[in-house]
């Protein structure tokens, strides 16, 4: 059954798919892939036009969804 993440609908996880990863819903698109595609320099409109199952809305939410892990995740350093 996959995870669908409230505040992130358009987010699901399911072991049966992409290895558990975070996904677009309806499609085999990770959070990280749109996030490396991000980072490597292509634009949302080129990611959108390569991509058509994809949407502005789910770009921000994969975007959104990293962010917020990556804050629930991350402790910063103290200096000595």
């Amino acid at each position: 059954m996959p995870v669908i993440f409230s505040k992130y609908p358009q987010i699901v996880a399911d072991v049966e798919y992409c290895d558990g990863k975070p996904r677009i819903n309806g499609t085999r698109i990770t959070v990280s892939a749109i996030l490396s595609y991000l980072a490597g320099g292509m634009t949302t409109e080129k990611m959108l036009e390569s991509f058509p199952q994809l949407t502005q809305e789910d770009v921000s939410q994969a975007l959104s969804f990293a962010a917020h892990q990556f804050q629930e995740i991350y402790l910063p350093l103290k200096a000595a």
